[in-house]
């Protein structure tokens, strides 16, 4: 029997996995928030008097797709395969929006809020790891976290916290994206 596999030792390969990692939940993070959006999306387009909210989703999921095309050149430039997981997330972030827009706007709102609080605190904290040695990288994720902020801040205001059952419903989001976020990093 053999023991534990010996720690990485410090150093270029281990600055490159790291990164490899960052890129790859990044990625996976911006397909999920697109088919997310184009899950709510094709609820509340089918449904009379509901144009303005499928025009609002319409926007966030727009900011998303930039999102994801830069990671999905960046993924090239610097030669790290996207997670394998990424079929499965394109079919969960779609079933999640159509879910929650299928518990209304309040509840689409809230996932919005949910995922965008997860995703904002995780480019938080690779900002901060990126800062000094990858500072370009670290002041785009700085841009898409804005925008982020920007989608949470836009679904508290139409009444996320006001969706029946929000506190679980959050609860129940959050912990997913967080689960998300270390099977993506490493799968």
């Amino acid at each position: 029997m053999s023991g534990p596999a010996p720690l990485p030792r410090p150093g270029q390969g281990t600055v490159r996995q790291r990164l490899g990692e960052i890129l790859r939940v990044d990625h996976a993070g911006e397909l999920g928030a697109v088919a997310i959006y184009r899950g709510q999306r094709a609820v509340f387009e089918a449904v009379s008097g509901r144009e303005k909210t499928a025009e609002t989703l319409a926007e966030m999921e727009a900011h998303e797709q930039v999102h994801l095309e830069r990671f999905d050149a960046l993924l090239n430039e610097r030669k790290v395969r996207p997670t394998l997981m990424a079929p499965f997330w394109r079919v969960a972030g779609f079933a999640l929006g159509a879910g929650t827009a299928l518990l209304g706007e309040k509840a689409a709102h809230a996932c919005t809020e949910a995922v965008e609080t997860v995703i904002e605190a995780h480019y938080a904290g690779q900002i901060a790891e990126l800062a000094e040695r990858e500072p370009e990288l670290a002041a785009e994720l700085t841009k898409f976290r804005d925008d982020e902020l920007a989608h949470r801040d836009q679904a508290v205001a139409e009444g996320a916290r006001e969706a029946p059952g929000y506190a679980l419903l959050s609860a129940v989001i959050r912990a997913g994206c967080k689960a998300a976020i270390r099977i993506s990093e490493k799968a």
